[in-house]
């Protein structure tokens, strides 16, 4: 219950050098995979969600977020520089 009481013992989690490794696997596989054009953030963690399952729960859940937000802002480039929307959700 100390993890739950202390936002510290949070960050203390967080900022493990393997879970921030794991952070930046997520960031770099969201990005190759979303920038391709019609996959948003939603499918593209549906396609990398079978990496997670033999982490433990902090990793996976780390590497989830950074695999969101790598997809999120992934669709940028190909907008601004085609005028085309990489995927079908407006960003």
């Amino acid at each position: 219950m100390d993890i739950v009481r202390r936002p510290s013992a949070r960050f203390a989690v967080a900022l493990q050098p393997y879970n921030l490794f794991w952070c930046f696997v997520g960031c770099f596989l969201g990005t190759i995979v979303g920038i391709l054009p019609g996959l948003g953030p939603a499918a593209t963690i549906a396609m990398l969600l079978p990496l997670t399952y033999k982490m433990d729960p902090a990793g996976g859940i780390i590497m989830m977020a950074g695999i969101y937000y790598g997809a999120k802002y992934a669709a940028r480039p190909p907008r601004y520089c085609s005028n085309i929307p990489a995927n079908p959700l407006p960003s």
